[in-house]
């Protein structure tokens, strides 16, 4: 079964001295496109992670974010400047001194003043890092469950769209016979016509010939098996595990190509009504299968 690349995944975490959420959000994309959102101290982990999200995605462009809220800086492996927050808290006491204000400074705001913090290790608190990895990967496997659902949605319309082209495909090779025995018939009543007009001789051999000539040139029987064929593998391709986009993508191409050419070749009213109603058809199919990994 197809996944989509569209999904969503969450989890949050919460211990004695520390909290983290992980948020996944992803939407199709031609190729894989990760955009990451992580506190800065804990740059170093980005690496990891990538690893294991790129195990089990290929396409789509996904955007993650971390929001991490500790109780003790020393989980982040920083420290605070204290020598020059004091500075500035100094400075900022005697402007409020000169303008006959009172100060009360909101500690918790030097927690968003990045420039204070100095980073102490290349590695936050091994026990933050274990627990971040694994909300992580549960996150990974709630976003994966969301694309799963998506995809089995996907595959069932696809499923659908499918057996409604056959029905078209197998009413345009129920018609180009038909077509081609009407205009043979045409047309050699057309070339009897004119030969006689002129006062000519026409053989029937030669009658023969142009009409050969003519179903020739309107037979559609190969398109039609190969249509046939593509369509096939249409529905393996839906049905098979792993990646499947690409391969749907392709195939739809091909049956465009081969319905387009009945279409021309048939020379019929019907077989285009039948040849425009495969192609909006097809054109759906293809709009759903940009949404597949």
């Amino acid at each position: 079964m197809p996944m989509s690349m569209t999904g969503f995944g969450r989890v949050e975490t919460n211990a004695e001295d520390f909290s983290h959420v992980w948020e996944i959000r992803s939407v199709n994309n031609r190729f894989l496109d990760v955009k990451w959102r992580m506190p800065s101290v804990l740059r170093s982990l980005e690496a990891r992670f990538d690893k294991l999200l790129r195990k089990g995605a290929s396409r789509g462009r996904v955007d993650i974010s971390l929001n991490v809220e500790t109780r003790s800086a020393a989980l982040l492996g920083v420290s605070l400047n204290t020598a020059q927050a004091g500075a500035m808290l100094d400075q900022l006491r005697s402007l409020a001194k000169e303008q006959g204000v009172d100060f009360a400074p909101d500690m918790n705001r030097l927690l968003s003043a990045s420039h204070l913090w100095r980073d102490d290790s290349s590695e936050p608190d091994p026990r933050l890092a274990k627990s971040l990895e694994e909300g992580f990967l549960k996150a990974l496997a709630d976003w994966n469950d969301s694309r799963r659902v998506e995809g089995g949605e996907l595959a069932k319309d696809l499923t659908t769209r499918f057996a409604r082209l056959r029905v078209l495909a197998a009413a345009v090779g129920e018609r180009v016979p038909v077509v081609l025995k009407d205009k043979q018939a045409a047309t050699a009543e057309r070339l009897t016509t004119l030969v006689a007009q002129a006062g000519m001789t026409f053989t029937e051999e030669r009658l023969a010939q142009e009409v050969a000539v003519l179903a020739d040139r309107l037979d559609v029987s190969e398109e039609i098996t190969r249509l046939a064929a593509h369509l096939d593998r249409l529905d393996e391709a839906v049905a098979a595990k792993g990646e499947a986009g690409k391969r749907l993508d392709f195939l739809i191409q091909e049956a465009f190509r081969e319905i387009n050419t009945c279409g021309n070749k048939a020379q019929d009213v019907e077989v285009s009504r039948l040849t425009v109603d495969f192609k909006v058809e097809l054109e759906k199919c293809r709009e759903q299968v940009q949404n597949i990994e």
